[in-house]
This record gives structure tokens, sequence and C-alpha cells, in this order.
């Protein structure tokens, strides 16, 4: 496989999603991480925000490409010239939706096909939404997320952590 995409929000990246962008790295010479723009959402951090976090996160990865992206996927992927999304798939319920965008992109565009990565079992549970809200009530976020995108997230809720990783609301 020479290039594929791994699309999603990110918001924020965790270490499922890292976990999908790795293993996808080893299976194509070029992947490219492309983070939504969605102007339905608002999202706890900005589209740069998220771009810059995960160029950090993946900074070891030399066959990666971090670029955002808004409009269809099927148009983007057109634009890069790519036949290939990657979607990771946590449950039964995360397939079903999974699978009726994946037949939507085939008949907008049926040169794109879309390959399916089962979540390793210990993030299977895990979720940018399940983060955000474990963070906003000041709970420990550091078996879910990369070291290095813990403290922009607390930030965001205005929590300060102690040295012994403790949380207190800022004033």
């Amino acid at each position: 496989m020479k290039s594929a995409i791994y699309p999603g929000s990110f918001d924020p990246v965790t270490l499922g999603h890292l976990d999908i962008i790795k293993r996808s790295a080893g299976l194509t010479d070029h992947l490219i991480v492309a983070v939504l723009n969605n102007s339905s959402k608002t999202p706890l951090f900005s589209v740069d925000e998220r771009v810059n976090m995960l160029k950090e996160v993946t900074r070891d990865i030399p066959n990666i490409e971090i670029v955002s992206f808004s409009g269809l996927l099927v148009d983007f992927a057109k634009e890069k010239n790519c036949r290939v999304i990657i979607r990771g798939l946590r449950a039964v319920t995360d397939f079903e939706y999974e699978l009726a965008m994946s037949q939507t992109n085939r008949v907008a565009n049926p040169n794109i096909d879309t390959i399916f990565l089962n979540t390793s079992l210990k993030y299977a549970y895990l979720s940018s939404s399940t983060v955000k809200e474990m963070a906003m009530y000041g709970g420990d976020i550091s078996k879910f997320v990369p070291e290095n995108v813990i403290k922009p997230i607390y930030e965001k809720y205005n929590i300060q952590r102690n040295k012994e990783g403790e949380n207190h609301e800022q004033n």
C-alpha cells in the first residue's frame, strides 16, 4: 500500500488514536493523518492545536504527514491522490457507523477503499469524549493520552496539576 489517510477529529489525540497511527504507518509507505475541521462541532482544541499535538506525538514516525482538511473526505482523498482510508474500530457500534460511512464514500468515489483496524484491547473503551469528561472533573487522564497532551487538556479546563499529579482548579 503506497499511501493511506487516517482521518479524525483527534480532540484530543488519545493513546488509542496513537495505536492506530503507529500500526497504520507500518502498513503503508506514507500515512496522512487528517484532522477534520468540522464547523458543526465546537471542539476543545483548535484545528492548529490538534495538528501541532499530533505532530509532537508522532515526531518519531518518519512516514507520517499531519494535515487538516474540511469538507468531504472523498474529495480530500482525491486531492491527495489517495485511494485508501483507514478507520479504527472499538466496538460493534463503531462498525455499524463506519460501515455506513465507508459505503457512502465508496458510492461517492468508487476508487476509495476503507480498511478497518481493530483497536488494541487495552484501548477498546477509550474515546476523546471520555478523556474530556474525566479532565473536566479533574480526573487522572495519564492512562488515556500521550504525556505531552495532558497539560494542554487540563489548561483548557482551568485545572492545574501539582507535582504529586493531583489537580486543582485555578482561580
